[in-house]
């Protein structure tokens, strides 16, 4: 079971999933998406839910606004049994491209591929109006996870593809245009 939010602190809304425990973070850590930021969100050195933000196209892991920033450390604070108690933890996050899993690693546990790519948001203390305002957005599912990777993937396949295409025609346009091709 995935666990789905909605953050409205952002236009358009951003959309957040959750996996609801170690056995669904090794689903989510395998069939993750390019444009997903792991926290992954994550309470650094405490167990928690692994936090995955979807990014939108032309949207960029570095410049995440700082009030979504919030909304995710926070619901990655409330997703840990340690964290959720303790005040002053701190959040790591980063691409899931930059996720490291080795066949010596207990299920749902990661590593960086290059750790000047791990980001850290400090979380003084919960905030519930935030976890309640995001927990009212809360869907559960049971998706197929890997479908929908193959699915994207067949998309983004279908939009290259298409601007290949959209490319040799140009060319050949110009060509023409210039006397090359008759």
């Amino acid at each position: 079971m995935v666990y789905y939010f909605t953050s409205n602190v952002v236009d358009p809304p951003a959309f957040i999933y959750v996996g609801k425990d170690k056995f669904e973070n090794e689903d989510l850590i395998k069939h993750g998406w390019e444009e997903d930021v792991w926290p992954w969100f994550h309470v650094d050195k405490l167990s928690s839910a692994h936090i995955y933000l979807r990014l939108r196209e032309g949207q960029s892991w570095d410049n995440i606004p700082s009030e979504l920033l919030t909304d995710l450390a926070q619901l990655t604070k409330a997703n840990s049994i340690e964290g959720n108690k303790k005040d002053n933890i701190t959040v790591i996050y980063t691409p899931w491209s930059n996720l490291k899993k080795d066949g010596s690693m207990a299920v749902g546990q990661v590593s960086f591929k290059d750790h000047k790519k791990v980001k850290r948001i400090l979380v003084p203390q919960r905030e519930n109006p935030i976890i309640n305002r995001l927990n009212k957005t809360k869907v559960e599912k049971f998706p197929d996870l890997k479908q929908e990777k193959d699915d994207h993937l067949r998309e983004l396949r279908k939009k290259d593809q298409a601007a290949q295409l959209a490319r040799v025609g140009i060319a050949v346009s110009v060509m023409t245009l210039l006397g090359f091709i008759n």
